[in-house]
């Protein structure tokens, strides 16, 4: 599995589009606004810099970068207003203006960065006619298509990265689990199961993984972060220590589930079955969900940067699904359905590349059909956790 080449959101904007399927994701923008919001402020006040340049991690191709750009925009247009170094409203020289923005927008290669830049077009040409509150700076908007455990930009030339809901992906599938090693070392699985069946040792190797992708993360973002520049990170990750306790365990224990349905059948009517039962305990998900005490000691080892704020919360699987304080699910056979068509957005890309485009229609109806057993019984939530950290 090569992540970099083969992992992507559903393109496009049809039914099962990630563009379609992704309000979980914005929810959490929308959670974390004041968040960004206070740090792009802060960047502001202390640097007051000509240029300033964003980044957006992992912006995939939805409509919640349009948020993150619009956020941006609103603090420094209130910003600027606030050290009366207001941009001007139109016409005149460009050297008139305090600040103009460099927005840098970065995914994987097989992003659809086509459907990106035609919504950022879109949205900005229909903002534009409907204006209020002091005009925003001007900004310029280009992709960066490379993988973010990479160096990216020149040193110290950043003064905010944001990245939500994407630093629980690896790199790669975590080392001593990749498809070639036999014996499969964590069979019948695809990430670390809550029931156990993944071993000790194979569950410390997904964390260590993640220990060396996100330390690596650090030191890169370190170099090109000026001083004084911030990053707003946002997880998807788990409420306690234990790595088999997690909600995202419970997710993708189903996944698996659907997925080893799907090979027993074939088992049962040819021996072509016995291929994908390999398929199948070759694969795992190149993905961890840490705990905040996690990300806090990596960034504390690191040295590299201070913690400004922590903000944790959870939502429910069904990404349609606001309501708080009930442990109900009103209709699960709908709320399946949200479910699994945001994770087949999701994990579409890969499932394919692994097994084949004859297999995602029928994984989707047993994973649908697992889902709603599974809210019958239980009404579960995503926990997820922001912070800011300060380059120091």
């Amino acid at each position: 599995m090569d992540i970099r080449r083969d992992f992507h959101m559903a393109e496009g904007e049809g039914e099962w589009s990630y563009s379609k399927n992704c309000r979980r994701q914005h929810v959490a923008v929308r959670e974390t606004r004041p968040m960004v919001e206070t740090a792009v402020k802060q960047v502001y006040a202390a640097l007051l810099p000509r240029t300033m340049v964003v980044a957006d991690l992992g912006c995939s191709a939805g409509p919640n970068t349009l948020l993150f750009i619009s956020s941006v925009l609103s603090s420094i247009a209130a910003a600027a207003g606030a050290e009366r170094c207001k941009p001007p409203s139109g016409g005149g020289d460009d050297d008139d203006h305090h600040v103009e923005l460099q927005f840098v927008l970065n995914d994987l290669p097989g992003n659809d960065f086509n459907h990106l830049f035609r919504s950022v077009e879109e949205e900005f040409r229909r903002a534009a006619g409907c204006e209020r509150g002091p005009p925003p700076p001007p900004y310029y908007v280009m992709g960066l298509p490379e993988s973010y455990y990479n160096r990216l930009f020149p040193r110290q030339t950043v003064h905010l990265f944001h990245s939500s809901y994407c630093l629980h992906w690896r790199s790669q599938e975590p080392e001593g689990l990749e498809a070639w090693r036999k014996p499969c070392l964590n069979e019948d699985n695809i990430y670390i199961a809550r029931s156990r069946t993944t071993t000790p040792s194979v569950a410390k190797l997904f964390q260590e993984q993640f220990q060396k992708d996100f330390s690596l993360f650090l030191k890169l973002r370190h170099e090109e972060l000026v001083h004084g520049g911030r990053m707003v990170l946002v997880f998807l990750g788990r409420k306690n220590e234990d790595a088999y306790s997690g909600d995202l365990n419970q997710l993708f224990a189903l996944v698996a589930t659907a997925l080893q349905s799907l090979v027993l059948k074939e088992i049962k009517s040819i021996v072509k079955g016995l291929v994908e039962k390999e398929k199948l305990e070759s694969f795992n998900l190149p993905i961890y969900g840490p705990s905040v005490g996690e990300v806090e000691d990596l960034v504390t080892q690191s040295g590299l940067f201070s913690m400004d704020l922590i903000k944790q919360f959870e939502m429910n699987w069904d990404p349609l699904d606001d309501s708080e304080g009930d442990d109900v699910v009103e209709d699960s056979a709908r709320s399946s359905m949200n479910v699994a068509k945001y994770i087949r957005s999701v994990l579409k890309s890969l499932i394919v590349r692994h097994f084949g485009e004859a297999i995602i229609d029928a994984w989707f109806a047993e994973f649908r059909r697992l889902v709603a057993e599974h809210l019958e019984k239980e009404k579960t939530k995503f926990t997820t956790f922001a912070m800011c950290l300060k380059k120091e």
